[in-house]
């Protein structure tokens, strides 16, 4: 069997929609990313063996395997196999446990999993015909609300007030910003060239206040979720760099993290975002793990509900989940956040010189992803 390890890790800035990273083709956009990640860990593109990329509206620009025109598209080699996968939100990160269970099994040696999203230029929904309508059967009688409606049943059956969820939307943002004036992203972005110049930074962050965020609509009648406690929509892209440990050490690169455990799961339709509490609980139980051996959890804000629900559900400390802030600040371009998340609590250990972080996002069709990583 293999031993796969993580060697690199890299994301673009994050751009709001109709924003900086708005006029950029998502291959374009993906290709920077892979080009990146194999740049800074300095290996020849030949050895690459396969690429596996998420991407969740595959329309339009996306469509027709994404990861592969992205690769061609970038001059990268021709004989490199690209798969683009869609399973919803952790889409990328789903890429990533194929890539890690294929060194593992020998199947490959060398294996890079992205993911992107350009929500701008293909808004989600997409993919389905003007006046279809959700893609179900007709006798479909799954209780299963939209995502907002989701997000407001897991905030009532928890206790969570309007409050509450403001409060938390308002750490995100201030927590982001504070992350991003100390430079803490700096390491793992890798800056964008545009028709306005260069991008290095996240778009979405903003200066906002209790009043602010009390003063917002709520999306649905009667609700709990506002904008302001509700991820963005944004482009950007992604990528990992995996390979068998041996490999990396006879090329004298050094493995940053190998993965403890990997799963995707299904929730309870009824909450349809939820389902980060049950990841959560099957990546512990799988590496043998308690909360009380994780040291950073990245538990990706799609709405204020979904984090809080988590971290309330499996005692996450304030001062371990979302560090450095999550997609209420800095956007969920949905095909890329998995392995920007995974990213973000690489460099993040590293910074703090920490060891092991939990990664889990919920997923459309009441699903979730959950990692486990650890530094070596």
């Amino acid at each position: 069997m293999g031993n796969p390890v993580i060697v690199e890790a890299v994301r673009s800035p994050q751009g709001k929609r109709n924003g900086w990273l708005g006029a950029i083709h998502p291959a374009v956009l993906l290709g920077a990313a892979q080009v990146e990640v194999m740049k800074r860990a300095g290996i020849d593109p030949n050895i690459v063996d396969e690429v596996v990329g998420g991407c969740v509206t595959q329309a339009g620009e996306q469509s027709n395997n994404m990861v592969r025109r992205a690769w061609l598209h970038a001059g990268l080699p021709i004989h490199v196999g690209s798969t683009v996968i869609d399973a919803q939100c952790p889409s990328a990160q789903q890429s990533t446990h194929f890539i890690n269970a294929m060194i593992k099994g020998d199947a490959i040696k060398v294996g890079i999993a992205c993911g992107v999203e350009s929500m701008t230029r293909i808004p989600l929904g997409t993919n389905v015909p003007a006046g279809f309508g959700f893609p179900k059967p007709d006798d479909w009688d799954i209780d299963m609300p939209d995502q907002f409606g989701g997000a407001d049943r897991i905030a009532k059956a928890r206790g969570f007030s309007r409050e509450d969820l403001d409060a938390f939307g308002l750490r995100s943002q201030q927590r982001a910003k504070a992350a991003q004036d100390a430079g803490h992203f700096d390491r793992e972005i890798f800056a964008v060239e545009t028709a306005d110049g260069i991008v290095s930074k996240d778009q979405g962050i903003r200066d906002t206040n209790l009043e602010a965020l009390a003063g917002l609509r709520t999306v649905l009648e009667g609700g709990f979720h506002t904008a302001g406690t509700s991820s963005q929509i944004s482009d950007g892209s992604s990528a990992l760099l995996l390979m068998d440990e041996d490999l990396a050490k006879s090329l004298g690169l050094t493995p940053r993290a190998r993965i403890l455990s990997s799963a995707l799961v299904g929730g309870d339709p009824y909450f349809h975002l939820d389902g980060p509490v049950q990841a959560t609980e099957k990546v512990l139980k799988t590496a043998g793990l308690t909360m009380n051996d994780i040291d950073l959890v990245e538990c990706n804000e799609a709405f204020a509900a979904v984090a809080m629900s988590m971290a309330a559900v499996h005692g996450v400390d304030d001062d371990k989940l979302n560090v450095n802030g999550g997609a209420i600040a800095l956007g969920h371009p949905v095909g890329n956040t998995g392995t920007r998340l995974i990213t973000t609590a690489l460099h993040e250990l590293e910074r703090q010189d920490k060891s092991t972080a939990l990664i889990t996002m919920c997923a459309g069709g009441a699903q979730a992803a959950g990692t486990i990583i650890e530094r070596i």
